[in-house]
């Protein structure tokens, strides 16, 4: 497996356990009779505290950024541009979605823009780099 692909791999795993992470912390605080309902009424990201909501819209940031780095990656990879740079490229974004979770659960202003930044640049080298190969 490619460094960028592993970098992706785990990516999806920190994804899924943003998820988890907000959504245990969802029923611990809104009870399983609303996280069990059919949420007909206040949504749920509504009910929960201040940060679990903030867990909830780092994980739809990290939806946005993850689909332009899967993209990156399979281009990349398919594309057989696999390099020194695409690989740091690589690390880098997923170091930055590490550290956005916290920066943005937290509230830590500027951190979470610039840590984001770091991965979108990344990002964007990755489909850069994959274009002038060859």
């Amino acid at each position: 497996m490619t460094p960028e692909l592993t970098a992706l791999t785990l990516a999806a795993l920190l994804q899924m356990a943003q998820l988890t992470h907000a959504a245990v912390l969802t029923n611990l605080e809104t009870g399983t009779d609303a996280t069990l309902s059919p949420r007909d009424g206040t949504p749920l990201r509504e009910q929960v505290k201040p940060a679990t909501a903030r867990l909830f819209r780092a994980f739809d940031n990290t939806n946005e950024a993850l689909i332009l780095f899967a993209i990156a990656v399979g281009v990349v990879t398919l594309s057989d541009a696999s390099s020194g740079l695409t690989a740091a490229c690589a690390w880098i974004f997923l170091l930055a979605r590490l550290l956005y979770v916290p920066c943005y659960w937290f509230g830590l202003v500027p951190w979470r823009s610039i840590v984001f930044g770091a991965g979108w640049i990344a990002t964007g080298v990755m489909l850069l780099s994959a274009l002038t190969h060859g």
